[in-house]
């Protein structure tokens, strides 16, 4: 070991106690800093390899305990926690807000038209596609053709969702269509994320025991992690829940105002701002909803995957997974 840093930090964990929903929300709030799109291929390197060293008992000379903390947030922003790859850029959590800021401002902007809904809902659940595959849970990739058939259903339902809630507005009050995008991402959420991850669903995903020694695969939690992203995800759509009342209705009364009727250009830039602010907040408080690492009851696994477990391990009772993002 070189320089002063114990090597007794355990940096495979968060910072914050998982256990409670600030700890997690604090936890978030590292991960999905917008700011983070912004580092520089160099950094990314750097904080990886010290982090990887670091588990291996190198410490750079004068690393201090901030830092290595701050190289373990950039690293877990940019890498895959099962894989370690470096994930697509537009797929990271940390460009959640500055991609659906701008295509949610869009969707809200543009929702008159049927070609417009069907290409903003489009443009939002490929993006969405993106992120569900980037953040999948496990170390298992899709084949080409998987990955295609995933994205053609997720983003055809998505649509077709959208439509069908769009025709339903036609005798309502204006204002109403304004929640059509809100309750199409929301349903389309719960297409996307399951298509997108059904080969987790099909073939299972890791669990671990509380050290993090692999014991099998499991449909079961695979099943629980999505319904949790699915969960979070839908908070994220509508954050909050304040983003679905007090947007459309501001837009609805500033679009009446001389200045907003004047310059018109406006309403775009204004509606991005507005959305915007509340996914600075939504998205790391809705990823709090659950722990990243979730458990479950050796006793709620596959019969199967139970008994191996038990032979194996007789004294475990919980299991533990990723439940991606």
């Amino acid at each position: 070991m070189s320089g002063d840093l114990p090597l007794n930090i355990n940096i495979k964990e968060p910072r914050w106690d998982q256990g409670t929903f600030m700890g997690r929300a604090q936890h978030f709030f590292m991960v999905t800093d917008p700011r983070n799109v912004l580092l520089s291929s160099e950094v990314l390197e750097d904080s990886r390899v010290t982090v990887e060293n670091y588990r291996l008992g190198i410490v750079k000379p004068g690393l201090t305990e901030d830092e290595l903390w701050r190289a373990k947030y950039i690293y877990d922003s940019a890498f895959h926690p099962d894989t370690g790859e470096k994930m697509l850029l537009v797929g990271r959590m940390s460009a959640q807000v500055p991609m659906n800021m701008t295509i949610t401002g869009c969707m809200l902007t543009f929702y008159r038209t049927t070609p417009a809904v069907v290409f903003w809902q489009w443009v939002n659940q490929s993006f969405n596609a993106i992120v569900n595959y980037t953040n999948r849970s496990g170390d298992a990739a899709m084949t080409m053709n998987q990955l295609g058939a995933a994205y053609v259903s997720a983003t055809t339902g998505a649509v077709v969702t959208a439509l069908g809630l769009k025709s339903l507005t036609k005798h309502l009050p204006a204002i109403m269509g304004r929640f059509v995008p809100f309750a199409a991402v929301a349903a389309a959420n719960c297409i996307n994320i399951p298509f997108m991850r059904q080969r987790e669903l099909n073939y299972g995903i890791p669990v671990t025991d509380a050290e993090g020694k692999r014991l099998g695969e499991s449909s079961k939690a695979a099943q629980q992690a999505i319904v949790q992203v699915v969960v979070s995800r839908i908070g994220m759509a509508v954050p909050a829940m304040g983003k679905l009342f007090y947007s459309p209705v501001i837009m609805n009364a500033l679009e009446k105002k001389a200045f907003m009727k004047r310059f018109p250009v406006l309403n775009a830039p204004v509606q991005v701002g507005l959305v915007g602010l509340c996914l600075v907040f939504a998205t790391p408080l809705c990823c709090a909803l659950f722990p990243q690492k979730s458990s479950m009851k050796v006793n709620s696994l596959e019969p199967e995957l139970q008994e191996s477990i038990r032979q194996s391990n007789p004294n475990i009772t919980t299991v533990y997974f990723n439940k991606g993002l």
